[in-house]
């Protein structure tokens, strides 16, 4: 008469949990990159309405070629933020068109992770052409 196996080996058992530990450590830290990703949009989404009025400031002006005086506060251009501790956000400002956002040490996001968001004169095509650098380019928050 043949013995009917009961459970699983020591072995097979020793094989789950090393498979169980492979894919932890590849998954937890792509978790924690989204979760800053998606924390970053925060900080990238509070930069549109400033955008949008320098953008209509440019052109409400008759589309100068130099965006120097394109400034928070002025213009139509929103007042800086800042001191914001709350969420992913600190604060942004504009200066000669330039935007920048500050971030708070927030769900892997770090302070230092700044984001510019820069416009470039096309008359050509008589628009504004716009580029992020810094932080959050470099951490792959947003691309170009």
């Amino acid at each position: 008469m043949k013995k009917v196996q009961q459970g699983f080996t020591l072995i097979e058992l020793m094989i789950v949990v090393a498979i169980i530990g492979i894919l932890a450590a590849i998954a937890i830290p792509s978790y924690q990159s989204y979760v800053a990703k998606s924390a970053y949009t925060e900080v990238t989404g509070a930069m549109s309405p400033y955008k949008l009025a320098v953008e209509t400031t440019w052109s409400d002006l008759g589309q100068p070629a130099s965006l120097t005086g394109f400034d928070a506060g002025s213009g139509g251009i929103p007042a800086a933020t800042s001191a914001n501790n709350v969420g992913a956000l600190n604060g942004v400002s504009v200066t000669g068109g330039v935007i920048t956002a500050t971030p708070n040490n927030y769900k892997g996001i770090t302070s230092t992770q700044t984001c510019l968001l820069s416009p470039q004169v096309n008359g050509t095509l008589n628009r504004l052409d716009w580029s992020y650098s810094g932080g959050c380019l470099t951490a792959g928050y947003v691309k170009n």
